[in-house]
């Protein structure tokens, strides 16, 4: 089933997800229906507390994504990061190293809004999976992006969090504006009104 996304304003973006101590049906029943909510919005990562769900769980695919490469190990062991998609992560904790590079990113609950984040180049990342397995993962590039990103959503931190002061204000106005739109209700637009969004979009 694909859900709604909520937009920013929405207090829940703002929530730090619990941490899930059983993974039941109704926890597999949302993780297929956020990866089906992200692949019909063509995201690369989508968050639980996109859909209004504050959990420490989130889902990624950048099986789609020609231009940006990506490695990826699972268990110590190289893996090809578009055959091991999707990823599902829960109560995922993450490690980063020294390196950082500035790279474009979007977000689903930010239409048409995208910006310059520092990340770091590759991270480590300890998570459970859907069978409530320990799986280790080493990423880099643009799926250490993507993981980084969707981390953030989960402890609360938006990509604009991260932006410098003057790109932010730039977009204060815009900001604004979505805000206001969600306090009127409208969490997620009418599919004739939805911006083109990449397939890099967050």
């Amino acid at each position: 089933m694909i859900l709604p996304i909520l937009q920013y304003g929405n207090p829940i973006l703002r929530a730090k997800g619990k941490r899930i101590d059983e993974i039941d049906d109704r926890i597999r029943e949302l993780v297929a229906n956020m990866i089906e909510t992200m692949h019909a919005a063509h995201g690369v990562g989508l968050a639980a507390q996109q859909i209004g769900e504050a959990l420490q769980l989130t889902v990624l695919d950048i099986s789609a994504v020609e231009d940006r490469p990506s490695t990826l190990k699972l268990d110590g062991k190289d893996a090809d990061p578009k055959s091991a998609m999707p990823l599902v992560l829960v109560n995922p904790e993450i490690e980063l190293d020294g390196e950082t590079e500035i790279g474009i990113e979007g977000c689903l609950s930010f239409p048409e809004i995208t910006g310059d984040i520092e990340r770091a180049h590759s991270v480590m990342v300890r998570a459970q999976n859907l069978e409530g397995e320990t799986i280790q993962i080493e990423a880099g590039g643009f799926l250490a992006r993507a993981i980084q990103h969707e981390h953030d959503h989960l402890n609360g931190i938006l990509f604009i969090d991260r932006m410098r002061s003057a790109a932010k204000a730039a977009l204060s106005s815009r900001l604004r504006r979505m805000q206001k739109e969600v306090r009127r209700g409208r969490r997620i637009l009418p599919e004739e009104e939805r911006p083109f969004v990449t397939e890099t979009t967050l």
